[in-house]
């Protein structure tokens, strides 16, 4: 009891001063609009009465949490899966590309390390060049993606997904790559000793010893490839997804709906996050480990 009031009192505890610093900045940031509006009606409410109107504005230059948190459970428990304006609807459709992304960029990151790990070529010549990836903005490559792939006919949900392992297979190959070099030297010189092959050394001291890093590395990867799905949809026109709940609310200046969509994306990257969270735990005890 006490260790889970150890770990739920600072989280309610920060998650209250950040909603207490959003409605602040709510009431700052939709001041001006609201001043405006009450100068040209000739009106001069007094100072709760402004704020209550600062709070209530139908498009807000920053939705307050209420607003937000009214749109997100109507367009998620009150309307069909199936419908337009469902977030649930939208959520699938780029958790979708999202998975999908993300086997890809877990296997090309597993395959990355175990070839740096057992290849001194590959450890000079292709991390550099793997970190130097990881410094172009997604944002400019994406649309090259898009664009080339629809060139040779490949559109949907590829595309998408493939952004997504752009930015999800580095923090698998670094995480790969430090398990896989963190077996002890005596640990190493033991298999030597027993006369082990080099792959019995990778499959009995090497892959167990890089389990618990594997996932942490893919709790990382899993919310990246998130963040690559909803940008491949920015450029792609697409009419569902995450992404194009953004680009739409960005059209139409709906920002309460665009606070909604990105509370929806975070809601998901959280639930994948605790998913692979959870799969990492129970193949450690699998594995004969010791829980925390």
């Amino acid at each position: 009891m006490d260790r889970l009031r150890d770990r739920v009192f600072p989280v309610i505890a920060i998650l209250l001063v950040i909603v207490a610093a959003w409605y602040a900045f709510a009431v700052y940031m939709n001041a001006p609009f609201q001043r405006d509006l009450d100068r040209r009606a000739g009106l001069t409410p007094g100072t709760v009465e402004f704020i209550g109107k600062t709070l209530s504005q139908p498009k807000p230059t920053m939705p307050a949490p209420h607003q937000v948190a009214q749109n997100f459970f109507e367009n998620t428990f009150l309307r069909k899966v199936t419908s337009a304006r469902s977030l649930v609807y939208h959520s699938w459709v780029t958790l979708s590309s999202t998975l999908l992304g993300f086997t890809f960029g877990t296997a090309l990151g597993i395959l990355i390390a175990v070839g740096i790990v057992h290849v001194i070529a590959l450890d000079r010549s292709l991390m550099p060049w793997i970190i130097a990836s990881q410094t172009i903005p997604i944002l400019a490559v994406a649309p090259m993606i898009i664009v080339v792939l629809a060139a040779i006919g490949i559109t949907g949900l590829i595309p998408k997904a493939l952004i997504s392992t752009y930015l999800s297979f580095f923090p698998v190959a670094v995480g790969m790559v430090k398990g896989l070099r963190s077996p002890d030297l005596m640990h190493l010189d033991l298999m030597h000793t027993y006369n082990a092959s080099a792959s019995q050394t990778f499959w009995k001291l090497r892959v167990p010893a890089s389990v618990p890093f594997l996932f942490a590395s893919m709790k990382v990867a899993v919310a990246a490839s998130l963040v690559g799905a909803i940008v491949g949809e920015l450029p792609t026109g697409a009419v569902a997804g995450i992404g194009a709940k953004l680009l739409a609310g960005s059209y139409y200046s709906q920002t309460i709906e665009m606070w909604a969509a990105l509370v929806a994306g975070s809601v998901v990257a959280a639930l994948l996050v605790v998913l692979v969270g959870f799969v990492g735990r129970v193949v450690e005890r699998s594995m004969g480990g010791r829980p925390a």
